[in-house]
């Protein structure tokens, strides 16, 4: 076994076969996105260097960017201290969100109680 299927048999994966992924600009350390991973997508993910996921809406795998050109360059990739997350830092060209907007996390603030810190 090489040493990338040994990491890549060392996520937890869901029962669906998945993990999530967080999905990180590498120098600025702004949340984009979350998306799913599986094996395969994670295996194409980490030789290619191109991000690529698996859509559980369309049962089938999307790299990012190659119908909008907003494409994600992968610059590291780790594990959660569980081995159920992945955290990959990219570099992103454009927009990461789907709706057009550089993060998925933009504008969609949830009110924080007293004890929030501001």
């Amino acid at each position: 076994m090489s040493d990338l299927d040994e990491r890549i048999a060392g996520v937890a994966w869901n029962a669906d076969g998945l993990a999530p992924a967080i999905v990180q600009q590498w120098d600025t350390r702004e949340v984009l996105m979350l998306a799913w991973m599986d094996e395969e997508s994670l295996r194409r993910t980490l030789t290619s260097g191109r991000v690529t996921y698996w859509s559980r809406s369309r049962q089938e795998y999307w790299r990012k960017g190659d119908t909008s050109g907003n494409i994600q360059m992968l610059h590291s990739a780790q594990l959660d201290c569980d081995g159920d997350t992945i955290l990959l830092q990219v570099d992103q060209t454009g927009a990461a969100c789907h709706t057009g907007t550089r993060t998925c996390f933009d504008g969609r603030d949830l009110p924080a109680g007293d004890g929030a810190r501001a």
